[in-house]
């Protein structure tokens, strides 16, 4: 699971390559994706993000890797009771797993979205000082220019 958390249009390619070369999963221009594979080959799993369509902007990935086992199979020997209770111990492991994505993927948005109220803010405050500065030289202005209106000019 992949997602562009910030930086230009969001959007990124993806390459997924396993060990003998062969091109897994491809994708262009994606801002999120999910995808689940079986590695039926020994060996090193190459995941590549690429920019090269927009070097000049930098991207922040927020990147998850999930690695599981096939099911095992029950033995005869086994009981009901064990098997339901590794169902639901499974089943409490994939859980707390999605709890704990769901927990990064929420401190990944707090710190975008706190970076962007702070950017608000600095522009806002240094608008209000623009405003500020502006409203100060219109009144000396007014009171430049009504002083000069009102004076009384005598010809001798």
């Amino acid at each position: 699971m992949f997602e562009i958390a910030e930086g230009g249009f969001l959007d990124i390619d993806v390459k997924i390559v396993g060990p003998d070369g062969r091109v897994i999963y491809q994708g262009e221009r994606e801002t999120s994706g999910k995808y689940t594979f079986a590695a039926h080959v020994t060996g090193v799993y190459t995941y590549c993000f690429s920019n090269q369509m927009s070097t000049m902007t930098p991207k922040v990935v927020l990147f998850n890797m999930d690695i599981g086992e096939a099911p095992k199979e029950a033995s005869e020997d086994t009981d009901a009771h064990h098997n339901k209770l590794d169902d639901m111990i499974r089943e409490l492991s994939s859980t707390l797993t999605g709890v704990k994505h769901e927990q990064e993927y929420m401190q990944v948005r707090d710190r975008i979205h706190r970076s962007i109220n702070e950017s608000t803010n600095s522009r806002v405050v240094m608008w209000s000082f623009f405003e500020a500065l502006v409203l100060v030289a219109m009144t000396l202005g007014q009171v430049l220019y009504l002083k000069r209106f009102f004076e009384v000019r005598r010809v001798v």
